[in-house]
C-alpha cells in the first residue's frame, strides 16, 4: 500500500474510496513528526549532559554526611574527621526543636566527635579539678574546637569564643548526631536517670527545660522503632508476599479469559441489581409517605419548619419521604429508558469487551508488556532522583552569622569562619558565632541551579510520558493486527507485539514525543501551580486562593482530556502511520460521530475492570489474612511470626491492586483499539464481497447487517 494513503475522509469531507488492499496496521511506513523527534534526541543528549555537569559538581555526601560549622563532612575518608562520625551540639539548649537540628540551623557550634558524651559534666567543674584530675579534662576537651588544649583560659573568654561546650550531658547517636540520651522514669522525664543538670553557666536547670525538643526526638525514636519491626515483618514473609502476588497475577489472568463468557452476565446483573434496589428504595419511600398519614406534624412543608441541624426532623414529614419517591422514581425511569434506547450499543460494548479477551488470548505476550513500561519508567524516576540530589548538592560551603539576639543587623548575612572573629560583629552581637549554612556558589551554574532543577522535572515527565505512549502505541499496534486480520488467528502476523514495538520506534518516535510533550508542559504547569500554593499558603487572600484553585481546576480537567486524546491518536498512529496531528484530529472527530458509543463502551469497561480489580485485591486480601492471622488450620504452622501482620497484609493487597491493574490496563487498551476499529470497520465497509467487514460474527449479528461475505483461503 502506497505511504502516503490519504484519510478517509477527504479535504471537503467526502467519504474516501475504499482500499481493497487495506489489512489494518500499515507496514510501508515513513517516518512522522522529524523535527519533534529530533528535538526529543537533543533533549535526551542535554539531560544526559546535565547529568554529567551535576556529578562533576555535586557531592551526594552533603547529604549522607553531616556536616560541622567548618563545612567538613563528619566521617570522611582522607581527612582528620575519617574517624569522627557522628555531630555534636555545643549548646543543644539553642536548639528548638529535632527539626532544627536535622537542617542544621541551630545557632551553635558543631563539631564532629568518634563518639557522643556518656556522663554529665561542665567545663567550669572540669577546669576546676583538671591540675588534680586530668582524665576528666581530657575527656571533656574532645568535645571542643580541634587542638584547643588550654585549661586556664578563662570561663568567660572560652566560652565567649565556644572554645568548648559550657556543659556536656550523656547522649546517644541518632542520624549521625548527637541527641540527649532520655527516658522517662515513673512517668517523669528524665537523662541518665537525672531530672536536673547544670548548665555550665552558674545555673541548674530541668530537664523538662528540654521537653520540646525531648518529645519531637521520642517521637521520631518510636517511628524508628515501629520502622525496625516493619523491616523484620518483610524480612520474614517476603516469600509469602511474593506467593500472594502470584496468585493474584493467576487470579488477573482467570478473569480476563472468563471475561469472554461473563462479561454480560456480570453487567446485567449488576445493572438488574441495581434496578432493584432503586425500586426497594421507591416501595420503602411509599411506606414511609403512607406510614405517617395522620401522624400530627407530618403534613407540614420543609419551608414551615426552616432549617433544622438535626436531619431526622426532615424524616419526620411526609413531604420529605414524597421528594425521595419522586427522585428515585425519576432515575428509575432514567435508566430503564437508557436500557431500552442503548441496549443494543451496551450490546456492541460487552461484545467488544468479549472480542478484547480473544484477542488478548490470542497474543498473550502484551500481557507481560507492562513490565517494559515499568522498567522504563523506573530508569527514569532513577536518573531524575540522582541528578535532582547532585545538583542539589551542588557548590561550596556557605557561611552565614547565627546571632542569638534578633535584632543583630548581621544575622543571617554571610561571613568567612577563618577571619569573622577579627571583625566587629561579635562585639556588636555578643554570642553569634560564623557557621556552615547551605551549600551553594556565586558563579553562572550555582545561580541557576533552580531552572536545571526545574529543566531536570520537565524532562523527567516528557521521559515518563514517552514511556507510556511507546507501551500504548505497541499494544494498539499488535491489538489492530489482531482485528485486521480476515481469518482470525490465521491471518494475524507472527510477533504482532515486537513488530508494532519496531514500528513505534523506527518510524513515529517523533509523533509519540509530541504527544507526551505536550502533555508534559501541562503537567508541569500543575506542578509550578502545586508549588506556589503550597509557597503562598497562609498570605493568600479570597482572591488568589479562588485563583489558583481554578487555574488548578482547569489543568487537571485539560490533563485528562490530553490522556485520552493521547491515547487515541497513539492507536490511529499505530493503524495508519500518521503524524501525532492528523491522527488526534481522525481519532477526535471518528469518536465524535460515535459518542454515544463511546460513552456506553467507556462505562461498561470501567465497571468491569473496577469489579475486575476489587475482586483479584479483594480475594487474595481475604486468603492472606486469614494466612497471616493462622485461621487456616492446614498452613497454621507454616505462618511466620510477625510484629505486625498488617504489614504483610496490606503489601499483599496493594501489590495485588496494582497486579490486576498492570493486567487489566492492557484490556483496556485492547478494548479501545477494538473499538476504534470497529468504527473504522463500519465506516470503510459495507459487508459485501467488494468491502467486507473484519468485525466478528458476534459484532455482525448484533449490527443486523448483511450476512458476512465468504472468506477467501
Amino acid at each position: 500500500m502506497d505511504r502516503d494513503e490519504e484519510n478517509y475522509y477527504g479535504k471537503h469531507g467526502e467519504p474516501r474510496k475504499f482500499d481493497p488492499k487495506f489489512r489494518g496496521p500499515i507496514h510501508n511506513r515513513h517516518c512522522t513528526d522529524i523535527v519533534c523527534c529530533v528535538i526529543f534526541i537533543v533533549v535526551i543528549l542535554g539531560y544526559i549532559a546535565l547529568g554529567v555537569v551535576a556529578w562533576v559538581h555535586g557531592d551526594p555526601r552533603k547529604v549522607i554526611y553531616p556536616t560541622d560549622s567548618y563545612g567538613q563532612f563528619c566521617g570522611q575518608r582522607g581527612t582528620l574527621n575519617e574517624n569522627k562520625t557522628i555531630l555534636f551540639y555545643f549548646n543543644i539548649l539553642k536548639c528548638a526543636s529535632p527539626v532544627v537540628l536535622i537542617n542544621l540551623q541551630c545557632p551553635t557550634t558543631q563539631l564532629c566527635v568518634s563518639k557522643c558524651p556518656d556522663r554529665f559534666a561542665t567545663y567550669i567543674d572540669v577546669q576546676a579539678s583538671y591540675r588534680y584530675r586530668p582524665d576528666q579534662w581530657n575527656y571533656f576537651r574532645q568535645f571542643c574546637k580541634p587542638g584547643f588544649n588550654n585549661p586556664r583560659k578563662s570561663v568567660a573568654q572560652v566560652l565567649r569564643d565556644e572554645d568548648c561546650p559550657s556543659m556536656i550531658i550523656p547522649s546517644r547517636p541518632f542520624l549521625k548526631r548527637c541527641f540527649p540520651d532520655f527516658s522517662t522514669k515513673n512517668g517523669v522525664l528524665t537523662v541518665a536517670n537525672q531530672t536536673t543538670f547544670k548548665d555550665g553557666r552558674g545555673k541548674t536547670r530541668n530537664v523538662t527545660d528540654l521537653r520540646e525538643a525531648a518529645n519531637g526526638i521520642n517521637n521520631v525514636l518510636d517511628a524508628r522503632s515501629v520502622g525496625m519491626k516493619i523491616f523484620e515483618d518483610y524480612a520474614i514473609s517476603w516469600y509469602w508476599i511474593l506467593i500472594g502476588l502470584f496468585i493474584a497475577m493467576m487470579l488477573s489472568l482467570l478473569f480476563l479469559v472468563l471475561l469472554r463468557f461473563t462479561a454480560g452476565v456480570l453487567f446485567w446483573i449488576f445493572i438488574f441489581g441495581v434496578i432493584g434496589i432503586i425500586g426497594y428504595g421507591i416501595w420503602h419511600c411509599y411506606w414511609e409517605y403512607d406510614h405517617l398519614k395522620g401522624i400530627p406534624g407530618s403534613d407540614l412543608t420543609v419551608y414551615d419548619i426552616g432549617f433544622q441541624t438535626d436531619f431526622k426532623v426532615y424524616l419526620q414529614l411526609r413531604q420529605t419521604w414524597l421528594a425521595f419517591m419522586i427522585i428515585l422514581c425519576g432515575v428509575e425511569v432514567i435508566i430503564i429508558l437508557m436500557l431500552i434506547f442503548l441496549r443494543n450499543r451496551i450490546r456492541i460494548a460487552i461484545a467488544l469487551l468479549k472480542e478484547g479477551s480473544r484477542a488478548i488470548g490470542y497474543i498473550m505476550s502484551t500481557l507481560f508488556y507492562p513490565i517494559v513500561t515499568f522498567l522504563l519508567i523506573a530508569i527514569c524516576i532513577s536518573y531524575w532522583a540522582v541528578t535532582a540530589v547532585f545538583l542539589a548538592t551542588s557548590g561550596e560551603p556557605v557561611y552565614k552569622v547565627m546571632a542569638n539576639q534578633t535584632l543583630c543587623k548581621y544575622a543571617n548575612l554571610t561571613c568567612d569562619p577563618e577571619t569573622f572573629n577579627t571583625t566587629n560583629v561579635t562585639k556588636l552581637c555578643p554570642g553569634a558565632q560564623c557557621t556552615f549554612a547551605f551549600y551553594g556558589g556565586e558563579s553562572l551554574y550555582h545561580k541557576y541551579i533552580f531552572i536545571f532543577q526545574l529543566a531536570n522535572a520537565f524532562v523527567f515527565l516528557w521521559l515518563v510520558n514517552f514511556a507510556i505512549a511507546l507501551g500504548q502505541c505497541t499494544l494498539a499496534g499488535a491489538f489492530a493486527s489482531y482485528y485486521w486480520a480476515y481469518r482470525k488467528p490465521a491471518d494475524i502476523p507472527l510477533w504482532p507485539l515486537f513488530s508494532s514495538f519496531g514500528r513505534a520506534i523506527r518510524y513515529h518516535t517523533g509523533s509519540l514525543a509530541f504527544g507526551a510533550l505536550i502533555l508534559a508542559i501541562v503537567q508541569l504547569i500543575r506542578v509550578i501551580l502545586e508549588y506556589l500554593d503550597h509557597k503562598l499558603k497562609g498570605t493568600q487572600n479570597s482572591f488568589t486562593r479562588f485563583l489558583l484553585c481554578c487555574l488548578k481546576c482547569c489543568f487537571w480537567c485539560l490533563e485528562k482530556f490530553l490522556k485520552f486524546i493521547n491515547r487515541n491518536a497513539y492507536i490511529m498512529i499505530a493503524i495508519y502511520g500518521k503524524n501525532f496531528c492528523t491522527s488526534a484530529k481522525e481519532a477526535f472527530f471518528l469518536l465524535m460521530r460515535n459518542v454515544v458509543r463511546v460513552a456506553v463502551l467507556d462505562k461498561v469497561t470501567d465497571f468491569l475492570l473496577f469489579l475486575g480489580k476489587i475482586l483479584v485485591a479483594g480475594g487474595v486480601g481475604v486468603l492472606a489474612f486469614f494466612f497471616f492471622t493462622q485461621r487456616i488450620p492446614v498452613f497454621a504452622q507454616e505462618v511466620p511470626m510477625l510484629n505486625y501482620y498488617w504489614v504483610p497484609l496490606l503489601t499483599v493487597i496493594i501489590g495485588s491492586y496494582l497486579v490486576a491493574h498492570g493486567f487489566f490496563s492492557v484490556y483496556a487498551m485492547c478494548v479501545d483499539t477494538l473499538f476504534l476499529c470497529f468504527c473504522e470497520d463500519l465506516e470503510r465497509n459495507d459487508g459485501s464481497t467488494a468491502k467486507p467487514y473484519f468485525m466478528s460474527a458476534s459484532l455482525h449479528r448484533i449490527l443486523g447487517k448483511k450476512k458476512l461475505s465468504p472468506k477467501k483461503a
